[in-house]
């Protein structure tokens, strides 16, 4: 072991210090599989940068938001979000989760297939382990977002086993599952990733839109406190009615 991946944990625990607000964990599972090229992955890029600066608006939201982004298209990756790009980091939670204050949107393409049960489950994995760290720090933390968009459905074998697991953790209330299904995406197997709540169908790419209601849902999960039901802001990005 190094005695730089000895000093992160440290340089995090007065990050903790610093700001001792409880925090909201967000998991973004961002379909960047072939089939996004083109103008989906430019108005998804395009709805993550409104979502950065939304979120950055809201003072509170800036410090309590912690976001973390894993993309799948070809391959399952961790992202940087501190810096803008698309470079690849260590799936850790130490790493894959900044506040909202330091988030940089990353900029996506769009290659391969999608491996959206193994995203699922390294995004699961991530917030658990995330929850550890609050625990250990002795901060207080809302329940995590897993939030997906995707405009197919799982290439991956197994992905089964890992909705299972999806429905059962938010069962358990360790987890909110979200799933987005754009254009093309098949709605009945996403619907099996939760119980809770059904996939909603994106309106057209309105990434914008969807990316604006997300960081004012999540603005008001952060003005609230851990444990209480916060009304969620109506959606106007859906292709159907969402109310259930």
């Amino acid at each position: 072991m190094t005695d730089q991946s000895l000093a992160f944990p440290q340089l995090e625990q007065v990050e903790f210090e610093q700001n001792p607000e409880p925090r909201c964990p967000v998991a973004l599972l961002l379909d960047t599989s072939g089939s996004m090229a083109g103008k989906a992955i430019a108005e998804l890029n395009a709805g993550l940068k409104e979502f950065e600066q939304t979120l950055k608006n809201d003072n509170l939201a800036a410090l309590r938001v912690e976001i973390a982004v894993l993309t799948f298209g070809g391959k399952v990756q961790a992202l940087d979000v501190t810096g803008g790009g698309q470079k690849g980091i260590p799936f850790d939670a130490h790493q894959a989760f900044v506040t909202a204050d330091r988030f940089q949107a990353p900029t996506l393409d769009a290659q391969g297939e999608t491996p959206m049960g193994e995203a699922v489950q390294r995004a699961m994995a991530l917030v658990q382990e995330r929850k550890e760290i609050y625990k250990q720090a002795s901060l207080d933390y809302f329940r995590p977002w897993v939030f997906l968009i995707t405009d197919g459905r799982p290439t991956d074998n197994g992905w089964e086993a890992v909705a299972e697991q999806a429905r059962q953790e938010e069962g358990r209330k360790g987890l909110s599952f979200y799933a987005v299904g754009v254009e093309g995406a098949d709605l009945k197997t996403l619907a099996k990733f939760s119980d809770q709540r059904p996939p909603v169908k994106l309106k057209g790419l309105a990434f914008r839109e969807l990316f604006t209601w997300l960081s004012k849902s999540l603005s008001t999960v952060a003005n609230s406190q851990p444990g209480q039901q916060a009304p969620l802001p109506p959606v106007g990005w859906a292709a159907v009615d969402t109310s259930h």
